[in-house]
């Protein structure tokens, strides 16, 4: 798998499912607890590790919210994107559109414009470092209610111009898209992009929510969309991306084994399907390693894996022209091997 994995590192991709707070390595948690006089329940890097052992999406949660708590200042912010646009780097990444939590910020006092400034300080030095583009989507979380949602989205309002769009994230059973349909409504009137957590853990009539009560744009995740084969035949029609992520599938359990991963049955069926790393300090790895975990263990070919990198442009919310100038450096590198 060698020669596949350097096809990896160097195919040119785009990320569109990353968590920026689910990029917090344990060594900077420990590192912005101290600067920042934060209390964690931890005494080490690796009681940290050990306790990335969990096997559902609410444990999982439940120690995500927990380090956030050590992302207090801009600068905090700033060093947490630049530490994930470098990663990105190595990996061939040459756009990224990354979500952000606020309401996990500004719930405990930390200001909407802190966390914003931050992220788009560290955007700017990674266009500056990397080349690489990028874009924010902001999430609403699920598990509060709609009207939460709007107090965030209002408080957005001043920096709409510098937002991509609005998703979905959090807990997903229970809390079914249809609870966020008036404020999506609104993100829409206000000429932002939509997209959700859907058919991760949650049925697929989850995921005919997110598109006929949200309109969304991008799904994000959708394997269980595949459960339903009058569901699968649209999300290929329509051309809707799907933002997949197999070592977070794994880890979550939506899959017990990653031989069994879906990913090349959605290309066989017309999906435009893409891979991506989700949360990968707590899931096990960034995109590169997303990229070369399934195709070892689904055998992934160059064209299947060419298919999925051109997809990620193709699902991106660039515009044409920067679509195409992504495609021409892919098909640049393809033409080369």
């Amino acid at each position: 798998m060698t020669d596949i994995f350097q096809f990896i590192k160097g195919l040119p991709k785009a990320e569109l499912h990353l968590h920026i707070e689910g990029s917090l390595e344990p060594e900077m948690m420990f590192d912005m607890a101290h600067r920042n006089k934060v209390d964690i329940p931890f005494r080490t890097v690796d009681d940290v590790r050990s306790a990335y052992n969990f096997n559902n999406l609410q444990d999982f949660l439940d120690i995500y919210y927990a380090g956030a708590n050590v992302l207090i200042e801009e600068e905090d912010f700033r060093d947490l994107a630049i530490a994930y646009f470098d990663r990105a780097a190595q990996d061939g990444v040459t756009h990224a559109e990354i979500f952000f939590d606020p309401q996990t910020h500004t719930d405990r006092g930390i200001p909407f414009d802190v966390v914003i400034n931050g992220l788009l300080a560290g955007m700017a030095e990674a266009k500056t470092k990397h080349h690489i583009s990028s874009k924010l989507i902001l999430c609403f979380l699920r598990h509060l209610d709609e009207n939460a949602a709007f107090k965030t989205f209002k408080t957005a309002e001043p920096w709409f111009d510098r937002i991509a769009g609005v998703g979905l994230d959090s807990s997903e059973m229970g809390h079914p898209p249809a609870k966020f349909a008036r404020v999506f409504s609104a993100a829409g009137d206000a000429g932002l992009k939509r997209v959700a957590h859907a058919g991760e853990e949650g049925p697929p009539d989850y995921v005919h929510q997110a598109l006929d009560l949200l309109h969304i744009d991008r799904l994000d995740h959708g394997n269980r969309a595949l459960e339903d084969a009058h569901l699968m035949t649209r999300l290929a029609r329509e051309a809707m991306t799907l933002t997949v992520c197999p070592l977070s599938n794994h880890k979550l359990r939506v899959v017990d084994d990653l031989s069994d991963h879906p990913l090349d049955r959605m290309l066989a069926n017309g999906l435009r399907a893409t891979i991506n790393s989700d949360d990968p300090a707590y899931f096990g790895g960034y995109i590169g390693e997303n990229y070369r975990a399934v195709a070892a263990a689904r055998g992934l070919s160059r064209t299947a894996l060419a298919a999925l990198a051109r997809n990620s442009f193709l699902g991106s919310f660039l515009d044409d022209e920067e679509i195409t100038e992504n495609l021409k450096k892919l098909d640049s590198f393809l033409k080369n091997q």
